[in-house]
C-alpha cells in the first residue's frame, strides 16, 4: 500500500507521489524564540519528525528545513503592536514598554530561548533538520519577493507598511476555507483604514508611529541593518509570514513537497503563506499541507496566552522522560485532538517500556540456542511475511500510529510464544531485529537512555529483596518491592537477576 497522507488543502487524503522520484523536500514552521516553546509546541514538531522518519524508513531522501522566528511576530500575531521577542526583552529590563532594550538585548532573549528549543528537541530525540535558518538572516531575500509583488501589483505600500492585497489572489482563503468574501472586518481581522481591504497582511513595518522603537530594523532598501533610533519611514522589519516564504524558496526551491504545521498555523500565517510564494514564485507552493491538531489541557487548548503550559523541564519534574512524552504524543494520531493527562503519560510510560524490554529480551536471543526449522513465523520469511505488511499498511495510511503500534505488540505476544514453544531459526532472529529497527527508527522513542546511577537507599533495599527471595520470605520481598517503588524505582526478576529501573 503506498503512502497516503491528509492534506489540508484538499480536504481529504492523497497519494504520496514527491516532486522528483525518491526525494521529498520538507518545510516546517519552527518556534518564535521569546519564551521557551511548551509541549503543545513539540507535538506539532514530533508529528513532522515522525513524517520525516516514516520518509526515511520508507527509502526517501528528505531534505528537511526547519525555522527559527526571530524577528517581526508581532503580539497576538497580528500586524499592529509589539514585537514578542521584543517585549520579553524590555521585561527582562525590568519594565514594559517604555524600557529601552538595545539589538543584543533582543538577541540575548533569541539565543537563550533557542539553546533551550535545541535542547529540548535533543531531549525528544528529534531529528536535527537540514538546515535551520532565522529569519533575521533572510532579510534580503524577503525584500527581494516584496519588491516583485509591489512590480505586480499584488502588494501596495502605506504610510506605515507594504501590504499583500488578498483580492490580487482570487485564491485566498482555499487552504483555511477563510475566502475573500467570508471575510470581513472583525473576523480575527483589526479594521484599518489604511488597507484596501480588511483581511489584507503586512509584508513589512516601517518604523513609524508605534513601531519606532521597534530595535531590529533594516533599510529598506539595501537590506542592510539599521541602527537608526526611533522614527525612520526608511528603515522597518518583515512581517512574520513573509519570513517562512522566504526561507522555504531560498533553501528548497520555489516548489516544496510537504509543509508542516500545528493547525493553529492555517490561518492566517499559511494561508498567507501561499498568497504571497505564489504571487512571486510558481505554483503550487506546496504540494500536501499537514497539520497536527493542539492539544488541550482540560477543556481548554494548551496555549502561553492562557498560562496553562508544561514544558519539558515540567514533564522531567513529573519524573517522566521526554521520551515517555514522545511515546504519548505519537501513539495516537496527529490528527487527533489529545486531551493530556497524567495518566495518559503514565499509561506511555508502562507501554514504551514494555516495548524496550522486548526488545532487550530479543537481543538475548542471539546467543541462545534457535532450534533449526524451516516453517511459519520462525523463518525469516515468516516473520517478514507476517509482521511488513500489517506495519507498513498502518504507516501508511497517514500514519496511522495506533495501529502499527498495536502491530508491535501482537509481534511482541507472538514472538515470546514462539520462542518459549518452538524457537526460532538464526534468520527468524535476524528478521525480528530487523523489524526492531525500523520500529525503533520510526518512534524514535526507543534508544536505550543513559544509565542513571541508582541511590545507595535502594541498592540496599534491592540487596535485602535478594536475601528474602533466597529465604523464601515472600511477604518480606514484596514489601521491600513496594518500598523500592515508592522512591521511584521498579525491580524486576529476571534470568540474570534483579533488574532496576527509574520509573
Amino acid at each position: 500500500m503506498p503512502l497516503k497522507l491528509y492534506n489540508t488543502f484538499s480536504k481529504g487524503e492523497e497519494e504520496f507521489v514527491p516532486l522528483e522520484k525518491g526525494k521529498m523536500c520538507m518545510y516546517t514552521c519552527g518556534p518564535t524564540v521569546y519564551g521557551r516553546p511548551h509541549i503543545g509546541n513539540y507535538s506539532s514538531f514530533l508529528m513532522a519528525d515522525l513524517l520525516r522518519r516514516w520518509l526515511e524508513v520508507s527509502g526517501y531522501e528528505v531534505t528537511h528545513v526547519k525555522n527559527i522566528t526571530d524577528v517581526g511576530h508581532l503580539l497576538h500575531d497580528a500586524d499592529q503592536g509589539d514585537d514578542k521577542i521584543q517585549r520579553e526583552a524590555e521585561k527582562s529590563k525590568g519594565g514594559g514598554g517604555a524600557a529601552r532594550v538595545t539589538w543584543e538585548d533582543v538577541m540575548a532573549v533569541v539565543e537563550k530561548h533557542t539553546n533551550e528549543f535545541l535542547e529540548d528537541e535533543k531531549a525528544l530525540n528529534i531529528l536535527d533538520p537540514w538546515k535551520r535558518p532565522r529569519a533575521s538572516e533572510f532579510i534580503a531575500e524577503q525584500l527581494a519577493m516584496i519588491k516583485t509583488m509591489l512590480q505586480s501589483g499584488h502588494a501596495y505600500e502605506t504610510d506605515d507598511g507594504i501590504y499583500f492585497s488578498v483580492q490580487s489572489f482570487p485564491q485566498y482563503g482555499a487552504l483555511s476555507g477563510n475566502t475573500i468574501d467570508k471575510l470581513s472586518a472583525g473576523a480575527r481581522i483589526a479594521v484599518d483604514e489604511r488597507k484596501k481591504h480588511p483581511a489584507d497582511f503586512a509584508l513589512w513595518k516601517k518604523c513609524v508611529g508605534d513601531n519606532a522603537r521597534h530595535v531590529l530594523r533594516w533599510t529598506f532598501a539595501t537590506g542592510k541593518r539599521s541602527d537608526t533610533v526611533g522614527e525612520d519611514e526608511e528603515s522597518g522589519f518583515p512581517g512574520w509570514h513573509i519570513e517562512c516564504s522566504a526561507m522555504s524558496s531560498s533553501l528548497l526551491g520555489g516548489q516544496i513537497d510537504i509543509h508542516t504545521g500545528g493547525e493553529d498555523n492555517i490561518f492566517p500565517h499559511h494561508e498567507c503563506e501561499i498568497a504571497q510564494s505564489e504571487c512571486s514564485g510558481p505554483a503550487p507552493f506546496v504540494k500536501y499541507w499537514v497539520h497536527k491538531r493542539r492539544i488541550d489541557m482540560g477543556k481548554e487548548k494548551m496555549s502561553k496566552s492562557l498560562g496553562n503550559v508544561l514544558s519539558i523541564s515540567d514533564i522531567e519534574a513529573m519524573g517522566y522522560s521526554p521520551l515517555d512524552l514522545r511515546y504519548y504524543f505519537l501513539s495516537v494520531h496527529y490528527r487527533t485532538q489529545l486531551k493530556f493527562t497524567k495518566k495518559g503519560l503514565e499509561d506511555a510510560r508502562k507501554a514504551r517500556r514494555k516495548i524496550m524490554e522486548w526488545m532487550e529480551e530479543v537481543d538475548t536471543w542471539k546467543s541462545e540456542h534457535a532450534m533449526v526449522v524451516q516453517d511459519g513465523m520462525k523463518d525469516a520469511g515468516g516473520v517478514r511475511a507476517w509482521w511488513d505488511p500489517k506495519f507498513f499498511d498502518a504507516m501508511n495510511a497517514d500514519l496511522n500510529t495506533p495501529e502499527a503500534l498495536s502491530v508491535v505488540f501482537d509481534l511482541m505476544a507472538l514472538s515470546r510464544n514462539r520462542w518459549a514453544t518452538q524457537g526460532f531459526t538464526q534468520s527468524g532472529i535476524k528478521e525480528l531485529h530487523r523489524a526492531i529497527d525500523i520500529i525503533a527508527r520510526t518512534f524514535g522513542c526507543f534508544d536505550p537512555e543513559e544509565a542513571e546511577e541508582v541511590p545507595a537507599e535502594v541498592r540496599r533495599l534491592v540487596d535485602l529483596r535478594a536475601e528474602a527471595r533466597a529465604a523464601k520470605n515472600f511477604k518480606e520481598s514484596d514489601r521491600l518491592r513496594d518500598k523500592v517503588a515508592s522512591l521511584g524505582y521498579e525491580v524486576r526478576d529476571t534470568a540474570e537477576g534483579q533488574k532496576i529501573t527509574k520509573m
